[in-house]
């Protein structure tokens, strides 16, 4: 008898975006045998409902799901899959549904496929309010040649603190860009990362970008409930950035207490992760606060509590805060950056190699 023949895969992909064939014949050629079924579906379908025109015997068929939503409340129907890509970096959505509770079916995020393009607009919101570009917008509207006295000086940033809450690959690709700024940066993760092997970044990281070995920190604080926290907000932090994923544990971590030890240095925060992370009112009061007594001297949000945000949210309108429609992810490469974690561990699996990106269902991220 010859050699085994490797165990042949279907590959099922459940999307809200048209296929590209070009990345999908480049998936068949690198691993010959695979097959390939897509779905186009609506964006926002709930995890745990399978899309009305998605058969079941697709769902049964398939050995590996790639897929940003939808995901078969059945459990039997994914007896044979192997493994789980989702397009997304959070993990949260899909936590009560029986494919995580259920089933022992390996799960991969897209983490670090969208570092580049939201660290750029972590960085926008950043200068935009040192540099008060909606005044100056205000102005140019206005055909207004404003006067200096009317504006202020501006302190830039060579000396201030970043503190990454979270440093993954968007915190990691921010402190970067900040460090090139003059900044000092100080990061703060939910384990202790004590040796030089703990600091590095073992996801996808897109190349060129980020710090993958974690030498940009000059200082490690970590912990999972209030007094590390606290620890870490006292360092004389002047831009917070909040880059953790959402679990029982970070829910509504930031709120009163924490804005009040922020607000000494004034500092000006910015989430990018989720918005049950933050005590919206909370923020809200911090900001409206004046200087002299503690407030916040802004705050950038892409993402909020709820999502949508309703249209007579107070969000909308306190001055000092920016919202934004959770946009800051959008590249053109996502996907691109997305299959090819998909395509790295598609390898892996024929080598029997670990996987990267791998969710863990004890953390939920």
């Amino acid at each position: 008898m010859g050699d085994a023949t490797p165990p042949k895969e279907h590959l099922l992909i459940v999307l809200p975006l048209p296929p590209n064939q070009e990345l999908l014949d480049g998936i068949k050629k690198k691993h010959p045998g695979i097959t390939i079924k897509y779905h186009v579906v609506q964006f926002g379908v709930a995890f745990g409902h399978v899309p009305h025109d998605i058969p079941d015997e697709d769902f049964l068929e398939a050995t590996i799901l790639v897929t940003l939503g939808a995901i078969s409340a059945d459990v039997k129907l994914l007896k044979n899959i192997k493994l789980i890509h989702l397009f997304s970096a959070g993990a949260d959505r899909l936590v009560n549904t029986p494919v995580w509770n259920e089933t022992k079916i390996p799960i991969t995020n897209s983490s670090g496929v969208h570092g580049p393009q939201i660290s750029e607009w972590v960085i926008l919101q950043i200068l935009s309010n040192n540099h008060k570009q909606k005044t100056l917008l205000e102005w140019q509207q206005k055909h207004y040649w404003g006067k200096h006295t009317e504006l202020g000086f501006i302190k830039d940033y060579v000396g201030q603190r970043l503190g990454v809450l979270g440093y993954g690959a968007i915190g990691r690709q921010t402190a970067r860009i900040c460090k090139g700024m003059g900044m000092d940066v100080i990061a703060y993760t939910a384990s202790p990362r004590t040796t030089p092997e703990s600091k590095k970044e073992t996801g996808y990281i897109v190349p060129g970008t980020g710090d993958r070995d974690g030498l940009i920190p000059s200082a490690w604080y970590s912990g999972l409930d209030k007094a590390p926290l606290h620890n870490f907000l006292k360092q004389d932090i002047d831009v917070l950035l909040i880059a953790v994923p959402l679990t029982p544990q970070t829910r509504h971590f930031l709120g009163e207490e924490e804005f009040k030890i922020l607000g000494k240095k004034n500092a000006f925060i910015v989430n990018i992760a989720r918005g049950a992370i933050i005590k919206t009112e909370d923020l809200i009061t911090a900001v409206k606060k004046p200087f002299k007594e503690g407030g916040l001297r802004g705050a950038a949000l892409d993402v909020t509590e709820p999502e949508p945000l309703p249209a007579d949210s107070e969000l909308w309108d306190v001055e000092n805060i920016v919202v934004t429609p959770h946009v800051s992810g959008l590249g053109d490469t996502y996907a691109d950056r997305a299959f090819e974690i998909l395509d790295i561990n598609l390898t892996n699996l024929e080598k029997g190699k670990p996987l990267i990106n791998l969710v863990s269902r004890k953390k939920g991220y």
